[in-house]
């Protein structure tokens, strides 16, 4: 396979802050042909294989060899991404109308989404799609809101282009499918998702070494520039360092208190920007986490993390809280704030609150325990929460689990696969499923947890099959892989059996 064509600087910057990219593969125009009339010709005589969609067409293999798109996932998610199993090809007809604007789900669960680079998704045009055929539309700069901010109507971008055109996504990016107004034309488009499997350590794309850029004008509507700088800091790998510039601190603060939301929006930013400098001004950015205008509750949250240890009190005051909002937000601002708050939200895993307990056990497993002494306290107390009453709060627990980067503390990562294999039992499909992904992510120190994923390998649920398969692999021990080739020999797919030719 040819070497990936990592993104620039430039290009990065820009997947940061507006959460895509619109990019072109150079397959010759017959691939594309015959790729379509494929995908046509499944779709019309056989309905549509859904996951399945990669063994039905293994053409599409190839898309997702071409060095463009290994490049771009490279460039955001590590060069050992996993492909997600669940891929999916939009097959539509004349006469569809316009989706709602809407992120994508967990497959019918939830769980709190990331805003660190741990997903992405592929857009991929396997024809032309023109304005008719209802090109999907893609909302800048949104892959950090929880809600809708009732403004951005006029925002959106639609994805027409050439065949092989594609877009890099970032997985909670708002978006949505265009009508087909065409009198007698299909539009096929190709959704495969992408996972993170460890934390940056180093820059992974073409990178410069030429420090983040602000925007300038080239960025969505929003201005959020110490978001995209955080984001920025951790995808190369420097999580812990802080911005520091010079501004006005008194009108910043005015602005927070008494400004309309863009005047408050601009100054949430300002002070982020200002880092410890502007630490008189926590009180302010801790309300302004409960902001009814989201963007601007947002940077505030990274506001306080901005300023390191000085605001870690107040996040985790604020993640006690009774405002369902400023919980989440101070949850994103104490992940970004890094280990000075592992210690206060591990006791915050003990909250008699679902949502301060969930949101505590995220944010430990956004921060990771590789910079800990002795990290074996707050990954017993993370292990623990796996029989937590609430489903909501072991979903988010188990996947922390898996991102605690644990190697060289042997007793530590014991604990947590131990806690990870019961967690495979678990009554919810999702807290399954997630646990095998988080195994999957620990590898081969999860060994002990074979036998529980070979069972796991006869769950009901497709996507903990799935998640056990990529965990066994990863694994790789004799067992393990024995494991695996017995249950891919029994249910191998062959793309040539059809209805029309069965044997």
């Amino acid at each position: 396979m040819s070497q990936p064509h990592l993104l620039t600087d430039e290009q990065m910057r820009r997947f940061i802050s507006h959460g895509y990219l619109i990019l072109q593969t150079d397959f010759p125009a017959d691939f594309h042909t015959a790729l379509s009339q494929r995908i046509v010709d499944v779709m019309t005589k056989e309905g549509n294989p859904g996951n399945n969609i990669l063994p039905r067409v293994p053409e599409i293999r190839e898309v997702f060899q071409n060095p463009v798109i290994t490049g771009a996932l490279t460039s955001v998610l590590g060069p050992n991404y996993l492909m997600h199993p669940h891929r999916h090809c939009h097959f539509t007809l004349p006469g569809r109308k316009t989706q709602s604007w809407h992120k994508d789900s967990y497959w019918g669960h939830a769980k709190v989404r990331n805003h660190h680079q741990w997903w992405a998704m592929i857009f991929y045009y396997n024809h032309a799609v023109d304005e008719e055929l209802g090109p999907s539309g893609i909302m800048p700069g949104t892959q950090y809101y929880n809600n809708r901010t009732g403004d951005e109507s006029e925002q959106d971008i639609h994805m027409a282009g050439k065949a092989g055109t594609f877009a890099l996504i970032h997985y909670d990016l708002w978006h949505r499918g265009g009508a087909n107004l065409s009198a007698d034309r299909t539009r096929s488009m190709l959704k495969f998702q992408f996972v993170r499997m460890a934390r940056p350590t180093v820059p992974t794309w073409d990178h410069s070494g030429t420090p983040w850029q602000v925007m300038n004008g080239d960025s969505p509507p929003n201005q959020h520039e110490s978001i995209w700088q955080h984001q920025w800091r951790w995808l190369g790998g420097k999580g812990g360092s802080r911005p520091h510039a010079n501004g006005n601190l008194g009108h910043a603060v005015d602005a927070l208190r008494q400004g309309a939301k863009r005047q408050r929006l601009q100054a949430a930013d300002e002070l982020g920007m200002l880092g410890e400098a502007a630490a008189d001004a926590i009180p302010d950015l801790v309300r302004a986490l409960a902001d009814d205008y989201e963007p601007v509750a947002l940077n505030a949250a990274y506001a306080l993390a901005g300023m390191g240890e000085p605001a870690v009190n107040a996040l985790l005051n604020a993640l006690s809280g009774d405002h369902k909002d400023a919980i989440r937000n101070a949850g994103y601002g104490l992940a970004a704030i890094g280990a000075p708050a592992i210690a206060g939200l591990t006791e915050q895993l003990t909250h008699p609150e679902e949502q301060t307990r969930g949101y505590a056990a995220f944010a430990l497993g956004e921060i990771g325990l590789a910079q800990e002494a002795d990290p074996t306290t707050t990954t017993a107390a993370l292990a623990a929460l796996t029989r937590d009453p609430s489903e909501w709060v072991r979903r988010n627990t188990v996947e922390a689990l898996g991102t605690l980067e644990l190697a060289g503390n042997h007793t530590a990562q014991e604990v947590a696969v131990t806690a990870l294999r019961d967690a495979l039992q678990d009554s919810d499909g999702q807290v399954r499923f997630t646990t095998g992904l988080s195994l999957a992510r620990i590898g081969r120190p999860a060994a002990a947890a074979v036998p529980a994923l070979t069972q796991a390998l006869q769950d009901e649920n497709r996507y903990v099959r799935a998640n056990a398969v990529d965990a066994l692999r990863r694994i790789d021990t004799q067992e393990a892989q024995s494991a695996l080739v017995d249950y891919l020999l029994s249910t191998r797919w062959c793309y040539s059996t059809t209805p029309e030719s069965t044997f």
